[in-house]
Order: C-alpha cells, then sequence, then structure tokens
C-alpha cells in the first residue's frame, strides 16, 4: 500500500552510522531508522546476541517462562526504578498498555467514571485508534472515525490549561518531555514538576512516553530521570531493540499489580531473539561513560549547527536534535541531503536528527559538512 512518502533510495546494507544503497552509493546516516538502530548498523555485539538466539530458540508462546524476558525485565526495572514491565512489539502497544493500566488502575480503586487520560497539545502517540486518540494534533482526527473516547488536551508549559483539564474524571496525565514529531519541543521544567504535583495530590497517574526519547537518547538513561520525576507509567520503544521490534510499559509500585491474566496479552511481545538484542543495547549504553559521550556528542552537534548559514534555532537533548531554518525549507534540504548522502529527518517544518548514539566524530563531521553544503548553497 501507499503508505509512506518515501525518499527515492533503496537503502540494502550498512555498518557503524553509514549506509550503502542499491547503487553502491554511501551516506551518512543522521536518523537511525528514527531512533531505533541505537548502536548503528551492523553493529558486532548486536549481531552475535542476535545471531547466537536465532540458532538457540526463536520463539515461545507467553504461556511459558522465558530467562530473557525475565533478565531483560530485571535489567530495565534496575535502570529505570520500576517494578514491573509488559514487553510487547511496538510504541503505539506500550502506550495502549499504559491507557489500559491507567484506566484499570483508577477502575479498581474508585469504580467506573473516572476514565479520562490528558495529553498534550502537539503529542504524538502512535497510529492506532486508540493512540491517535491520544495525540494531541487535529490533523491525526480524521478518517477513522469514532476515535477512542476519553482524552482531553493541555496546552504544553501552560500550567493554566493543564489545571483546566483537570477533573474528578481524570485518571491519567500523559506526556513526552521532548515532543519528538511535534518538532523537537522540550518541556520546561517547573511545568513537569506541576504535573508530578497534581498526580501526587489527586492521586492520576504520572504517565511519560518515552519512545523517542528513552533508552539514553536524551543523555540519561530515561529522560525523566533528568528532570528528577517518579513517574507511575513508562513506556518505551525504538532504540530499546536496536533495530529489532520491542516495545516495553513499565510501571511503578502504585501500577504493579493491576494488569492481571486475561486482562492484556500479546503473541510476540518478549520474542527470545528481540530480548538477546535489547539485553545487548541494554549492558552498553546505560553505562555512564556512554551516556558522558552521548552528551558531549549533542553538545558538539548543537554548537556545530549554529555556525552553518540558514540555521535560525537548535533545540532538543542529548542526540535528539531539532533544526529551524531561516528558509523555513526543512524539506526541501532533506531532500537535497539525500542527493548529496545525508540521511536527515523532518518533523514539523524543521529538520529532525536522531543519529546512532555510537556514531563517531569522523562521521558526525562528515554528516554535518554535507548538511552545511547542501542549506548553504
Amino acid at each position: 500500500m501507499h503508505a509512506y512518502g518515501r525518499f527515492n533510495t533503496a537503502l540494502v546494507s550498512g555498518k557503524g552510522a553509514t549506509a550503502v544503497d542499491s547503487e553502491g552509493k554511501e551516506y551518512i546516516d543522521f536518523t537511525s531508522g528514527i531512533g531505533v538502530n541505537s548502536l548503528g548498523y551492523c553493529d558486532e555485539g548486536w549481531t552475535n546476541a542476535v545471531a547466537k538466539q536465532a540458532a538457540t530458540l526463536q520463539h515461545i508462546s507467553n504461556l511459558y517462562y522465558s530467562p530473557l524476558q525475565t533478565e531483560l525485565s530485571k535489567k530495565l526495572c534496575a535502570l529505570s526504578g520500576m517494578k514491573r514491565v509488559f514487553l510487547c512489539n511496538s510504541g503505539a502497544e506500550a502506550n495502549e498498555c499504559a491507557i489500559k493500566i491507567a484506566r484499570k488502575y483508577s477502575f479498581d480503586k474508585y469504580g467506573s467514571g473516572r476514565q479520562k487520560i490528558v495529553t498534550l497539545v502537539n503529542s504524538f502517540h502512535g497510529r492506532t485508534v486508540t493512540t491517535l486518540a491520544a495525540t494531541g494534533q487535529d490533523v491525526f482526527h480524521n478518517y477513522f472515525f469514532p476515535f477512542t473516547e476519553g482524552f482531553v488536551y493541555a496546552e504544553a508549559n501552560n500550567t493554566d490549561s493543564l489545571k483546566s483539564c483537570i477533573d474528578d474524571e481524570v485518571c491519567g496525565i500523559f506526556i513526552e518531555l521532548v515532543q519528538g514529531e511535534g518538532g523537537v519541543m522540550p518541556l520546561e521544567q517547573s511545568y513537569v514538576d506541576e504535573i508530578a504535583a497534581v498526580c501526587r495530590e489527586k492521586d492520576i497517574l504520572l504517565m511519560v512516553d518515552e519512545v523517542q526519547t528513552g533508552v539514553s537518547r536524551t543523555g540519561t538513561f530515561y529522560c525523566y530521570q533528568g528532570y528528577g520525576i517518579e513517574p507511575d507509567i513508562v513506556t518505551s520503544a525504538k532504540g530499546l531493540g536496536g533495530g529489532l521490534p520491542i516495545g516495553a510499559c513499565l510501571c511503578s509500585e502504585k501500577a504493579q499489580d493491576v494488569i492481571v491474566p486475561g486482562t492484556h496479552g500479546t503473541t510476540f511481545g518478549g520474542n527470545p531473539i528481540v530480548c538477546a538484542a535489547a539485553l545487548e543495547v541494554l549492558s552498553r549504553v546505560a553505562e555512564p561513560d556512554f551516556l558522558k559521550e552521548v552528551n558531549e556528542k549533542g553538545d558538539y552537534i548543537r554548537a556545530e549547527l549554529m555556525k552553518i548559514g540558514n540555521v535560525k534555532e537548535v533545540r532538543g537533548k542529548g542526540m535528539m536534535i531539532g533544526i529551524v531554518t531561516e528558509k523555513d525549507n526543512a524539506k526541501e534540504v532533506a531532500a537535497k541531503c539525500l542527493e548529496n548522502g545525508l540521511l536527515i529527518l523532518t518533523a514539523k517544518n524543521l529538520l529532525r536528527m536522531l543519529p546512532p548514539l555510537t556514531i563517531t566524530y569522523d562521521e558526525i563531521n562528515k554528516g554535518l559538512s554535507i548538511l552545511k553544503n547542501t542549506m548553504e548553497a
């Protein structure tokens, strides 16, 4: 189906942050598959972990225990401070699980009638009918009627707007700490602190969508750790599998017993091969020295970007970077970058960078040189 507005190239191989197309042309990749290839293309440790598990046991039903699932869940809990994990296949699935947990937590404790979830204007939470409804952008609320009910939208960084959405029917507040698809827009610390306070006061679950910001992308293992808050539910995906499909919904002690047999499930979630891949990712990206490098590379990239003509503003955290152009021509620049050997993303009206976390400074400089020449041409 014609579901994607694709760029005119076919990628067939890669190593590190360099991809190669079917004609043998090389590209520096500032996209990592939209934040997925956290260790770059064909990382040796990741490849070995996947190949070894594929030759050992590729899949079992979730009717049985998997030691790899257990190991991955324990690792995620240790790194996040959460108590329980549900493993699934994507960010949208993780967000669906989060929504179900919030509503069932409230139903179990307070009964029916307390099911609304507050999300933010300009947010993006997925492409299922329910996660589209949770997404705070009118452009997505079309065609697929009827959408799932029970979502209201507050303006980001506007405390009055937030408070106007809170009533006795609200069970959760669901936020991205940096709105990725919404244009790489970080939330202000004071606003996040206010959300956390409201949630504590009213027994509303604080839910953080870390699908794009998580797994060291923003310079801490999860972005909320940099904000100093303690969510009740956290969702994760993209970079967690290093290139294989995985999602995770994590919850705190408050919500750890909400999901019971029969209330949620998945066929492929927690697949042994994907768990082996995720364990290899976690064994490296959460190390203090690795996180230090992510922040240093992010700072370096932002500083170099501000030296390029046609760059009006650079924003983001860690290696999640948005570039506002003076000429408001991000899509045109992205297309020309492809011709010149650079893969780069767009979001709204800006350029977006989500490079592999392992990208080298040589690859960074090559990519920035292409971007500079393209933007200043």
